[in-house]
């Protein structure tokens, strides 16, 4: 006889705007045409990259976008830098533009902070390298200081007045206490904090915490690349120890379901529903055998 468990998908979890904009927006182009360029990554998720592979998604490299001409080049929901639009006009490719209005919003607020008269030092607390950072960064001509930690401080002069601002999907509260661990080093006491994140994102851990701490194990997937699905899993963890980061079902661990009298199933803002629902079949299955075997 299989034993029952209840299996749930957080009907919450899945892709944020920004990602569903992007996705959608690739998929009408490549109705239209068998071939579409897009730089980097569109989500920080291979399986969703690879089913946009199958119907026609190239993803290319920014090395690799310098010699491309006469192509039309989707711009994923992270943003870029100046250079990047110059380069397309310079090889006439057409760009479908899917940042993130949230993103968009920001880098034009740091540039407007950048070109004012008397600029302060535009710190973003993010991490570096991000593809998101890079196009914040590319707003101030490379000026501005990252920083994710108290030790990439060493660049910032106390002296002189600072503007931080974060990367849209860093948490709220390593924000709120980096904003802190600056006023408190400031020798000039100009420190203006821009709260950037997006509540989206934010929302997200609370209501997360809640979800992993009502079933017995849970299954959070997303993929290697996705800084969101690291610190969403990390919360999910905090809050039921028996949570398990995969990237897809064949990850699962069986003997992690034997003990689980219900289960639930999340992800990152980079995880497409339809890998969370085929989790959610595996789990079924596989408990479905190994009751059937020791039946």
């Amino acid at each position: 006889m299989s034993r029952k468990v209840n299996i749930e998908v957080d009907p919450e979890s899945g892709f944020c705007f920004g990602v569903t904009s992007a996705i959608n927006k690739a998929e009408a182009e490549l109705q239209n045409s068998d071939r579409l360029y897009c730089l980097g990554d569109i989500v920080h998720n291979s399986d969703e990259v690879e089913r946009l592979c199958q119907k026609g998604l190239v993803t290319i490299t920014h090395t690799e976008l310098a010699g491309l001409h006469d192509v039309n080049v989707l711009l994923r929901a992270h943003g870029e830098p100046p250079s990047t639009y110059e380069t397309a006009r310079r090889n006439n490719i057409r760009i479908i533009d899917a940042t993130c209005p949230v993103v968009l919003q920001l880098q034009r607020r740091i540039k407007a902070a950048y070109l004012a008269d008397n600029p302060p030092q535009i710190v973003i607390y993010g991490k570096a390298g991000h593809a998101e950072v890079n196009g914040l960064v590319g707003q101030t001509e490379g000026h501005a200081i990252v920083v994710d930690d108290t030790s990439d401080l060493s660049e910032i002069d106390f002296s002189r007045p600072i503007a931080v601002y974060s990367q849209t999907t860093k948490p709220l509260e390593g924000y709120r206490e980096m904003c802190r661990r600056l006023q408190k080093l400031s020798r000039c006491g100009e420190v203006q904090c821009n709260d950037t994140i997006c509540r989206q994102v934010a929302n997200r851990v609370e209501r997360l915490q809640r979800f992993a701490a009502a079933h017995s194990v849970v299954l959070f997937v997303s993929g290697k690349k996705s800084s969101n699905g690291r610190v969403l899993y990390h919360q999910c963890h905090q809050a039921n120890p028996h949570t398990y980061l995969i990237a897809n079902p064949s990850e699962i661990d069986p003997t992690w379901l034997d003990q689980a009298t219900s289960i639930g199933v999340c992800g990152a803002t980079s995880t497409p529903r339809w890998l969370m629902e085929q989790v959610k079949d595996a789990a079924e299955t596989i408990i479905s055998t190994r009751t059937s075997g020791n039946g």
